[in-house]
């Protein structure tokens, strides 16, 4: 049998024309290589440059209000949001006694507190928050191992941080030319991170997203253009988002 395929495919090199034989060894494809239809898709600028936010909810804010969803009992007491406090009330509600909110500069009206992530030593509070809220925020720091650190300092004993951060994602322009857009995450590099800067801490990385995800987002389809299903499917090769939470352990007498 091997000689019999062997025998026809060099009666076909020698016979057929060289396009027959292309698209001949394409068959079990699909769609076939050259008949991908792209659509709306074809085009060298995104469909919206604002991640969605024109459009609806956008897709990493879907997956963010899922994860802080699923450790509403971990937003309680004094609780630390950094730009705002959105998700600290949406979230913590009647369980959170105090908000603060962090601003890298002055200028925020919101801000209660003005710190630099990567000041050493800290400019934050020690063992002062019960929770911290830091969504998509660590990719514009360049220091980011002094960045965990602090915010893990910053937790009381028994505190939970609660961190998403981009895997697949547009540079944000506005915050590229204030600060810096310096990176985008693995799974992997952000569990060996908070390992390191935060050893003795109970740590939980996942991830969300898919090919399809991570195409949407990056043309700036929002959430509510997918289905359920296609949001809420997972494919481990496709990390979009990554959320972690991490708990400081108790203190010991």
């Amino acid at each position: 049998m091997a000689s019999l395929k062997q025998s026809a495919r060099q009666l076909a090199q020698k016979w057929l024309p060289r396009s027959t034989r292309h698209r001949l060894g394409q068959l079990g494809q699909w769609p076939p290589v050259g008949l991908v239809r792209y659509g709306n898709l074809r085009r060298l600028r995104p469909i919206s440059d604002d991640w969605g936010s024109r459009r609806g909810l956008p897709i990493d804010r879907y997956y963010i209000e899922q994860f802080l969803a699923q450790h509403t009992a971990d937003i309680q007491g004094r609780v630390l949001e950094v730009k705002d406090r959105s998700y600290t009330v949406r979230f913590g509600g009647e369980q959170v006694t105090h908000s603060d909110v962090l601003h890298k500069v002055a200028g925020n009206p919101e801000a209660t507190i003005v710190a630099d992530l990567t000041a050493v030593p800290p400019t934050l509070p020690a063992a002062t928050f019960d929770a911290i809220i830091c969504t998509q925020t660590l990719q514009f720091v360049y220091d980011v191992k002094t960045a965990v650190s602090t915010l893990y300092y910053s937790l009381k004993p028994g505190g939970v941080l609660l961190i998403t951060l981009p895997a697949i994602s547009q540079i944000s322009r506005y915050d590229m030319e204030q600060w810096g857009d310096y990176w985008r995450f693995t799974s992997l590099a952000v569990r060996l991170l908070l390992q390191e800067q935060c050893p003795e801490a109970e740590i939980q990385v996942g991830a969300y997203g898919n090919v399809l995800t991570a195409v949407a987002s990056l043309h700036g389809i929002a959430s509510s253009e997918l289905r359920r299903h296609e949001l809420d499917t997972f494919d481990p090769d496709y990390e979009f988002l990554i959320a972690a939470r991490v708990r400081r352990p108790e203190a010991t007498e």
